[in-house]
């Protein structure tokens, strides 16, 4: 059983909520960056000199930085302190986002984005481990609503943001608007954070150098695969296969490495917790829907429909607004309602937009989607925080900060391999899907010649008749094209849709915790 100890808050008599706040900051700060940024991807690549395929290296060299990081956060906290290491990373993120902005060259950006995401990696672990210890367990509903508006929110209001500050001034501006952040958050959390004594007291163990390279290594092969292997055919390529094969082995040797070693860089035998393992089961399948979504629909009204990034990001902000409407709700029935309930209802709700969402067509206007963009957005809230009050119910206090990074690390590889099934399931369902079309549509039927005739007509009389048809059979070619990449975003919506289903079943695997009370661990 967990020792009462423990479990209670350890907030040293500061406002809890001042810590949530102060935590939230950087927590923000780095969601959002990684939300903009890839909203000034194709600006970046013209002031640069760069093709797209090397500007996407600018998200691709901050994720692998941030993924190495994440799981070894709670290492560096004992070794250095937590609140120093926290303040570091902050830092280090800060004047790292400075160089990011005054780039004059790509390999520069790059080496600024590795250094931006070491220091930003840390920083969503780092602060869930503080806030659910300054908090008695019958609160940390409530608190985990407020640090979900980071981590939920950010991602929604990255694109609006980021495409504002692009449009209206400078690419750059999307990494300087971190400066100011980076500032006050440093500042908040000096003032009312404090390490409690079992990370004060702390002696960390010898550091353990092949588990960091074991992690540097199946990370980094992880998301270059994820990110490159659509554009080289995946198994195709030569080097994905061997980029595979290092994945796997680096993979294997680290888990067992962590499994057996006395002193690991990260502690995967915290995974035995039922509840633990479930909550990190959950949240890497959530990454996985979530960043699909924020990465599809936006696609959906740019490639399709013709909206600018600023306007894409403007119809779909709105499911920033259901979030926030969303946190307070959850924060108070947090404490009343098993959380397998509001679990189910969340991934209920996201399940049943997404199909909503697979009954689109070119005809939409702005407004067609308002109301279920704004119900995802209010589900993702009864989704995100009863995950992590469940996945850490039935830790002991100084296990948070190990199962934090682990937590945190699934999440976003959940998000990287949700992105990439989604933009290789646009490509190649298109592919499938127009073929279909071809095969359904015969040049020799009626109705077909039909309409041909029909735009041969109007187009004879915008450009010379004997151009005319061409025309017309190109302007035909382009409607099967648009509407075979319809129906690739369909099919992306509706398999969102069976994976939030599948989830239900997952949630009441969980041990019950009695909401308002302090958790039987089983320690």
């Amino acid at each position: 059983m967990a020792d009462a100890s423990s479990q209670q808050a350890q907030n040293f008599g500061v406002n809890p909520w001042l810590i949530a706040v102060s935590v939230m900051l950087a927590t923000f700060m780095e969601v959002l960056d990684t939300a903009i940024a890839s909203v000034a991807l194709p600006y970046i690549a013209g002031s640069l000199s760069a093709s797209n395929d090397e500007a996407t290296w600018v998200l691709t060299s901050y994720l692998v930085a941030n993924a190495v990081i994440l799981p070894a956060s709670n290492w560096f906290s004992l070794r250095f302190g937590r609140k120093r290491f926290l303040i570091t990373c902050v830092i280090i993120f800060t004047v790292a986002s400075f160089f990011c902005g005054a780039a004059p060259t790509l390999g520069f950006i790059l080496v600024a984005r590795i250094v931006q995401g070491a220091g930003g990696g840390a920083l969503q672990p780092l602060s869930q481990s503080i806030l659910l210890e300054s908090f008695p367990p019958e609160k940390r509903g409530a608190a985990m609503a407020l640090f979900a508006f980071g981590v939920v929110v950010a991602p929604v209001l990255g694109p609006t943001l980021g495409g504002w500050l692009t449009d209206t001034y400078s690419w750059r501006y999307a990494f300087y608007i971190n400066i100011p952040v980076g500032a006050l958050a440093v500042y908040m959390i000096g003032r009312y954070i404090k390490d409690p004594e079992y990370i004060a007291k702390a002696k960390a163990s010898k550091f353990d150098g092949l588990g960091f390279g074991l992690l540097a290594v199946w990370t980094g092969c992880l998301q270059v695969i994820l990110d490159k292997g659509q554009e080289d055919d995946w198994l195709g390529a030569t080097w994905i296969r061997w980029a595979l094969f290092f994945l796997i082995v680096a993979f294997t040797w680290f888990v067992v490495h962590s499994w057996r070693s006395k002193t690991p860089l990260v502690n995967l035998k915290t995974l035995k917790d039922r509840n633990f393992g479930l909550g990190c089961a959950l949240i890497l399948l959530f990454g996985l829907c979530i960043y699909s979504m924020i990465t599809v629909l936006p696609l959906f009204y740019q490639e399709l429909l013709g909206y600018t990034a600023f306007a894409a990001g403007l119809v779909v902000g709105p499911r920033g607004i259901g979030s926030i409407l969303g946190m307070p709700v959850i924060g108070y029935l947090g404490n009343k309602i098993d959380p397998r309930y509001l679990l189910t209802f969340g991934f209920v709700g996201f399940g049943v937009m997404s199909l909503y969402f697979g009954n689109v067509n070119l005809g939409i206007s702005p407004w067609t989607l308002l109301v279920p963009i704004v119900a995802t957005g209010f589900a993702l809230s009864f989704v995100f925080v009863p995950i992590t009050t469940q996945a850490y119910a039935t830790l002991r206090n100084d296990q948070i900060g190990n199962a934090s990074g682990i937590f945190n690390l699934l999440r976003n590889v959940g998000g990287s391999i949700g992105i990439s099934i989604a933009s290789t399931m646009l490509v190649r369902r298109t592919d499938v899907h127009q073929t279909q079309i071809i095969n359904y549509v015969s040049q020799t039927q009626i109705w077909f010649q039909q309409q041909l005739s029909a735009v041969t007509g109007y187009l004879s009389h915008q450009t010379a008749p004997a151009n005319a048809q061409g025309a017309a059979a190109a302007t035909l070619y382009q409607q099967l094209g648009q509407q075979a990449l319809l129906w690739s975003f369909v099919d992306v919506f509706r398999w969102m849709s069976l994976i939030c289903f599948a989830c239900v079943v997952l949630v009441w695997c969980f041990k019950k915790a009695k909401p308002g009370k302090a958790p039987v661990g089983v320690h």
